[in-house]
């Protein structure tokens, strides 16, 4: 699979924070051989994520893009209003499954807002800025992204023979 990753974190974005959520996502990839196609840190401000996400989906040939961060009850927390802007299609089984892969370890997990959802043939999936929250999602997402993907791209899948 083709990823991007974007980091929504001020902390980040300006250097006070290290990026270790995003630091996962990314060997997380290079471990199961898929193509890292962007990578990016934005500040927590819809009109910074919003026009990262179009890009990434629209203009290139991503099959995923994972958020971490911003998905919280902060003020400044907006990944999921961002994401909801830019998708066509809410993948709500897949957030929640995402929340309750969480809560079996902490149920703090239960307070992340993330959405995950379809435009065009991408997946974008909002996960938590912990690290690991991060760890938990990926797992998750081992098992469903390719089936997800080849769902959005109407391609066959052993579910659904010939497209």
């Amino acid at each position: 699979m083709r990823i991007a990753i974007l980091t929504v974190s001020d902390g980040c974005f300006h250097g006070t924070r290290h990026d270790r959520s995003g630091e996962i996502v990314a060997d997380w990839c290079s471990d199961r051989g898929h193509e890292l196609v962007g990578r990016a840190t934005v500040p927590d401000e819809t009109q910074a994520i919003v026009p990262k996400l179009l890009r990434w989906v629209d203009d290139a040939d991503v099959d995923v893009v994972i958020t971490t961060g911003g998905t919280g009850f902060a003020p400044r927390d907006v990944t999921p209003e961002a994401t909801r802007a830019v998708i066509e299609r809410e993948a709500v089984g897949l957030a929640e499954a995402l929340r309750r892969a969480g809560e079996a370890k902490t149920m703090h997990a239960l307070l992340s807002r993330g959405v995950a959802g379809v435009r065009g043939g991408a997946l974008i999936v909002n996960l938590p800025g912990s690290p690991a929250g991060v760890r938990d999602g990926l797992e998750l997402l081992d098992r469903l992204a390719p089936h997800a993907v080849a769902l959005a791209r109407d391609q066959e899948t052993e579910h659904r023979p010939g497209g």
